[in-house]
């Protein structure tokens, strides 16, 4: 195996073993290991010695590396998407956030988790990706997402209005407090929470769904991942904010709003025994009924 690069996050100090641990079975392989920047500086920060090879500052330094690893939680997850960008290195997510949805490995389950990957017993999901398209760069060419897109009103300010426009056609005008597009992979995240249904991955969908809506004849809707979203947006307020899965950043109405399929694809390890539908059942208690289950 070629190198292995690993992000992080600041994390607990419980985690500190784990996270050794990985460090020490890689080392055992001789395989060369670069850590982020971002992680880098924490391990100096808490004098945590660890043996790596290298440290990357971006893409452009990740040629050589066979798989990425992202330790940490779900949004440690989706920022280790946002550094691999369109080279299409595999991520394999170690748990030692809460829920774990994505990054689905848990802590205790490291070693044979490790010995899988380093053996080859693994698969790679492809994941479809959002693109936002504007006419000011506003997160500095980034401008991507694995969960979703979500124009919100900013703090207390009052409704806003989203035009809402599907390859070039009218759609509707949505009084809310913010609308959501999310892929198949964020339908368990942010639009699951306002009501949005859950999509499986490789559905090749978008979905729409509002925020606190004031109508309630407007529902989520799923549309083609074909599909370019043009948004307009108005309101009492001047001033709103966008996000990027958990990256967020402040504009005014003159901005112009397009949503499309990203034209490259984000992949996810998985180890032979994970599957969405367990880890729906698993991390989000799917279905459960108490008469799915025998009687002991």
């Amino acid at each position: 195996m070629k190198a292995i690069a690993i992000h992080s996050r600041p994390f607990e100090d419980s985690k500190l073993p784990f996270i050794q641990q990985i460090f020490k079975e890689i080392n055992k392989k001789n395989i060369p290991i670069l850590v982020s920047d971002i992680f880098k500086e924490y391990l100096d920060k808490i004098n945590f010695k660890l043996n790596f090879d290298g440290v990357f500052h971006d893409f452009n330094d990740l040629n050589d590396v066979e798989i990425m690893f992202s330790l940490g939680g779900d949004g440690t997850f989706l920022e280790t998407v946002t550094l691999v960008r369109h080279l299409g290195i595999p991520i394999l997510g170690i748990n030692t956030g809460t829920l774990g949805f994505l990054a689905t490995i848990a802590p205790q389950n490291i070693k044979s988790a490790l010995d899988f990957v380093f053996e080859g017993y693994y698969t790679v999901s492809d994941r479809t990706l959002i693109q936002l398209d504007s006419n000011v760069d506003i997160f500095n060419g980034v401008n991507f997402a694995m969960n979703e897109f979500a124009v919100l009103k900013r703090d207390t300010a009052s409704m806003i209005v989203v035009h809402t426009y599907i390859n070039g056609e009218y759609l509707n005008s949505y009084w809310a407090d913010g609308l959501i597009i999310a892929t198949p992979t964020g339908s368990t995240g942010y639009s699951l929470s306002v009501g949005g249904p859950v999509v499986v991955p490789h559905s090749n969908n978008f979905i729409i769904s509002p925020i606190s809506p004031h109508n309630l004849n407007v529902r989520p809707l799923i549309v083609p991942d074909k599909s370019v979203i043009s948004l307009e947006i108005e309101g009492r307020s001047k001033n709103f904010l966008v996000a990027l899965d958990s990256r967020s950043r402040k504009v005014d109405a003159s901005i112009q709003l397009g949503i499309s399929k990203c034209d490259f694809k984000a992949k996810i390890v998985k180890l032979n025994d994970k599957s969405f539908l367990k880890t729906l059942r698993q991390k989000l208690n799917w279905g459960m009924d108490i008469r799915n289950y025998p009687k002991h």
